[in-house]
């Protein structure tokens, strides 16, 4: 039997999604497909149905470029709301614990460093981690006691923002990859004595995705087919940001195209992939348009993932 060919139209390029409340990253995924009719796409980093901001949604080549930006720097503004627990470690669970005690802004700060830099997290048992096969939110929907082992995560940044009563604080953090949220205010509230939840959860960048980008689903939804022409679409090389491009002819993109590798003879472009290192990754173009993600290999390059466009 023939393979079946995906329905849809062939668009390459990235959409980002400034995601509503009350919306999975799935569901995000699926009113881009119909809004655009587009054949392929996938979301970079999955956002919790109660949290707000940008999702970064790939479509066509764009997604062989998906794991440049699901591994970088994310930006988030959270409240904490001291003085209970819950399951969830967010708003959405049932309170498990109480306390009266309530921190003043020195111990807000005073408490703030402990928590930048590479730090062990447990995650929270409502998550989508697997436990022999399942996922961890499955198993504590159910009752049962999920014990998850702490990992470690990279805090960059961790800032009060202000303190609208006793009862909360809002924060702003940048943070590195596998690092939740709802854990950082619920180790935080520990730390202050006290304990605490998350609410408000906003994601304001992915990498080089940010707020100024972003699209609400109901503006792209009312632009329809014509969302996936400039400046809606982003080219495939804004997941790209910081990794370097490498200029190629049209005989040299025709051999990466073709799977071969590449002598690169050129001093300008020999000193670029000498500033990688080998196992390095560029981007290889030729007259602007991206041809493929090439590891650098001595004094040549090899394609990794050849992009058709």
């Amino acid at each position: 039997m023939g393979r079946r060919r995906r329905s849809g139209r062939q668009i390459n390029g990235w959409i980002n999604v400034d995601k509503p409340v009350g919306v999975t990253s799935a569901g995000c995924v699926n009113r881009v497909r119909r809004a655009l009719d587009a054949a392929k796409l996938g979301h970079a980093g999955t956002l919790d149905p109660a949290a707000s901001g940008v999702l970064p949604i790939a479509l066509g080549e764009a997604t062989k470029t998906m794991p440049f930006v699901v591994d970088t720097h994310k930006k988030y503004v959270f409240t904490v709301n001291w003085g209970e627990r819950r399951d969830t470690d967010d708003n959405e669970g049932q309170i498990v614990e109480t306390a009266d005690q309530r921190p003043d802004e020195a111990q807000i700060r005073a408490a703030l460093p402990q928590f930048t830099g590479d730090i062990s997290q447990v995650p929270p048992a409502f998550s989508a981690i697997k436990v022999n096969g399942a996922r961890a939110y499955t198993l504590a929907r159910a009752g049962e006691d999920v014990i998850l082992a702490a990992r470690q995560i990279l805090i960059l940044s961790f800032e009060l923002l202000d303190m609208p009563d006793r009862d909360c604080a809002r924060f702003a953090v940048t943070r590195g990859k596998g690092a939740y949220m709802r854990g950082l205010a619920r180790d935080l509230a520990t730390a202050l004595g006290t304990c605490g939840y998350l609410s408000g959860l906003r994601r304001g960048a992915v990498g080089p995705f940010t707020e100024a980008t972003a699209i609400s689903l109901e503006k792209l939804e009312e632009l329809g087919h014509s969302a996936a022409a400039f400046p809606t679409l982003l080219p495939i090389e804004t997941a790209l940001d910081g990794i370097p491009a490498l200029a190629l002819s049209e005989k040299e993109a025709a051999q990466l195209r073709n799977g071969q590798a590449v002598p690169i003879l050129r001093p300008q472009e020999r000193e670029k992939i000498e500033a990688v290192g080998d196992e390095g990754i560029v981007l290889a173009v030729e007259a602007e348009t991206p041809v493929a993600l090439a590891r650098v290999d001595g004094i040549q390059i090899r394609p990794v993932r050849v992009l058709n466009l």
